[in-house]
């Protein structure tokens, strides 16, 4: 069936671990959007998301987020739990990974948001969502 990873475009960090993930990913298990295009929007609205970089409209109740977004069986999964589930896909070592989801969400996701919150800083960011190749579009929504 397959999961969806909805990720920050305009992120050096975030477009280097979609690529590490595409390169690990032997199943295609995972398909890719921005949160900056209108899928990535569409998707989060849905779940009751939404991107920290857009604007939130008058009366939005949707739970900000600032790097990733797991949609899988019908369910979004946010920070540390995302990076979990998708590394418990990759195989190998990385799928090892998964073991950490038994440290309780609250202590896992303080050292994520952390992270998340200097990405910028550490790694750059551009000024346009990154554009798949031609042999990886099917991977990406549109």
């Amino acid at each position: 069936m397959g999961a969806i990873l909805l990720f920050d475009g305009v992120c050096n960090f975030c477009n280097s671990s979609v690529n590490f993930i595409i390169t690990h990913d032997t199943e295609n298990y995972f398909k890719f959007a921005p949160l900056q295009s209108d899928s990535g929007r569409e998707l989060a609205e849905k779940f009751g998301l939404k991107f920290e970089g857009n604007e939130a409209k008058a009366g939005d109740s949707a739970k900000p987020v600032d790097s990733i977004i797991l949609i899988e069986d019908d369910r979004a999964y946010t920070h540390s739990s995302a990076a979990l589930r998708i590394a418990r896909h990759l195989g190998g070592i990385w799928s090892w990974s998964y073991v950490f989801i038994i440290v309780p969400k609250f202590i896992r996701d303080v050292f994520y948001k952390l992270f998340a919150r200097y990405r910028y800083k550490l790694f750059g960011k551009k000024d346009v969502c990154m554009m798949p190749t031609p042999e990886l579009k099917q991977r990406f929504l549109s």
